[in-house]
């Protein structure tokens, strides 16, 4: 019989994470800051490095949608580099840069 499989240290490690959404009125992405209001810039999200400020960070995004401030917010991991916050998902990327089809629309990210 094998011996059971361990979990890498890396992979039991909570990862840094923000919460995200779109602001109702106009769809724009934002992030959850720490004073649990809404910003359009990564680098000013509240970071989420425990499982108790991740499910605070869940209940804030969560009473702001049934306020009808953003819609669909959910956490996502982000890792800390020399320009500042970066998401590690492709998706999230492309989210904080803005739009795709026109580069007169990006919007600037990070600190």
């Amino acid at each position: 019989m094998s011996a059971p499989i361990q979990k890498s240290a890396a992979k039991t490690k909570a990862a840094t994470q923000v919460v995200t959404a779109n602001r109702l009125d106009d769809g724009v992405v934002v992030y959850l800051d720490a004073r649990d209001g809404w910003t359009e810039r990564l680098g000013e999200a509240a970071i989420i490095e425990t499982p108790e400020a991740l499910a605070a960070a869940v209940a804030a995004g969560k009473a702001a949608e049934a306020a009808r401030v953003v819609v669909e917010s959910y956490p996502i991991d982000v890792a800390r580099g020399p320009e500042g916050l970066a998401p590690l998902r492709l998706r999230e990327v492309i989210r904080a840069a803005g739009p795709t089809v026109r580069a007169d629309l990006l919007r600037p990210t990070g600190a």
